[in-house]
């Protein structure tokens, strides 16, 4: 659509793009003085809002939000219909699980395994059938708007909770993926710091955590030492205050680039085999396409090593034509890397803490189309929560017969984001302000769904 049209949406990525800068925690050099890290504790402090007294008991230290990009087909996975047609219900058998009278798609075998740690939500619905809007929608529990981009669950948590010890608050595996994966209309500084590769691949480290080339230990510390000669010249101006705070900010920087534990939380050379084909990950051969084993079991090393929120992204699920092809290729892998990543989770005491998220911007058409595939589907679709204070073996509202609208309990994009932020400790009523001094809820009427907590 034209820019020049009041209240048009604008689909185009660029339209919202900010300022150039490396993912949030870029050990770059700012007038071969120090890190943009530092700068970026600075603006974390300066405005990080204080807590309310509203804002309700935690009960999820952490988030695992696995997003599915393109569109998931909810009747060929968490919701089939086998007693639909043909032309609706597709060529996937459907197998019990382990909640009584509830069934998954054949290629579900493992999640069917672990489905009484789980809550299988069948009713999300909202309206909006483009991706962008629709993943907008999803991220951020606004419907999207000309005017303003609203931050993602991730930045809220960054903004709200901030950082444990060392280790950045809101993480992605591998890369955003998503322009709303960011922080919208907060600061940059509550935006995600990515992995920027494949964690499954050989030779796999993560950029920002090892020094420039160039730059040896020995050289750092003199850096360091650099940066104290000037601060002591502003000491003597009088700024005592000043420099005392940014050299907090600066040794929280320094904290994560020199602790062995912080950066070996993202390694997965630390586990077993054992562990690893838990999620499905083979030790042997090339890597041939993604892992969502590697992906995932990244994500349990991070929020074990303190990151509140990691959304994860695996797969391509836009699948217009040829929509068997595509899952038959992806659905297995990501099975078996979900149910190992629930049990990995729960047999190490994590799950209760851990809200376990699997989302997709929209879901897709109950009919195949007449080029084997299914469309966008936004007006009821699946998505799936465990862990960090939901129900376990529990199904929240359902679609029709032909998986096509709502027959019970509709879950909002409001009620879904205002649900995860109270499971948080975070108020959804609390507003933020937004560029011009304007305040925004973090959701607007939003209410908690009882009926998914545990």
């Amino acid at each position: 659509m034209s820019t020049s049209q009041p209240g048009t949406w604008h689909s185009d990525a660029s339209h919202f793009r900010k300022s150039a800068r490396r993912d949030i925690l870029y050990a770059g050099w700012l007038g071969g003085l120090g890190l943009s890290m530092g700068n970026l504790f600075r603006l974390q402090a300066a405005e990080k809002s204080d807590a309310t007294a509203k804002s309700p008991e935690p009960v999820a230290k952490s988030v695992i939000h696995i997003y599915l990009q393109g569109g998931f087909a909810h009747m060929d996975s968490f919701d089939p219909k086998p007693d639909a047609p043909l032309e609706y219900r597709g060529i996937l058998d459907n197998i019990a699980t382990t909640i009584p009278g509830v069934h998954f798609s054949s290629h579900m075998q493992e999640t069917a395994k672990v489905a009484d740690r789980l809550t299988i939500v069948r009713s999300m619905t909202h309206t909006e059938v483009d991706h962008a809007r629709g993943e907008h929608s999803m991220f951020t529990g606004y419907r999207p708007s000309p005017a303003l981009v609203y931050p993602s669950a991730g930045s809220v948590v960054s903004h709200e909770l901030g950082p444990r010890g060392a280790m950045p608050p809101y993480v992605v595996v591998p890369t955003a993926g998503s322009q709303f994966l960011g922080s919208g209309y907060l600061s940059n500084a509550f935006g995600p710091f990515a992995l920027g590769a494949d964690p499954a691949r050989t030779g796999f480290s993560v950029r920002d955590l090892n020094h420039p080339v160039g730059i040896d230990d020995a050289r750092f510390e003199t850096r360091k030492s650099w940066k104290e000669l000037v601060d002591q010249h502003f000491r003597k101006m009088g700024e005592d205050d000043a420099i005392a705070t940014m050299d907090s900010f600066y040794q929280r920087a320094y904290q994560l680039l020199d602790s062995p534990e912080s950066k070996a939380a993202f390694s997965l050379n630390g586990e077993s085999d054992e562990t690893k084909a838990l999620y499905g990950m083979k030790p042997w051969g090339p890597i041939l396409r993604p892992s969502a084993g590697a992906r995932f079991l990244m994500a349990r090393r991070l929020v074990e090593a303190g990151v509140r929120f990691v959304t994860v992204t695996y797969g391509a699920w836009d699948t217009h034509s040829y929509h068997y092809r595509g899952i038959q290729t992806q659905l297995p892998d990501l099975d078996k890397a979900y149910a190992g990543l629930i049990q990995d989770l729960d047999q190490r005491g994590l799950l209760d803490s851990t809200l376990v998220l699997i989302t997709s911007e929209f879901g897709r058409t109950p009919k195949v189309n007449a080029g084997g595939g299914r469309d966008h589907w936004p007006r009821v679709f699946s998505i799936v929560m465990a862990g960090g204070g939901v129900k376990r073996g529990h199904v929240f509202g359902a679609s029709d017969a032909l998986a096509g609208e709502v027959a019970e309990q509709p879950l909002s994009i409001e009620n879904y984001a205002t649900t995860m932020y109270h499971l948080l400790g975070i108020d959804a009523e609390k507003s933020l302000m937004s560029p011009g001094d304007r305040p925004q809820s973090i959701v607007m009427n939003g209410n908690v769904e009882s009926d998914l907590l545990a």
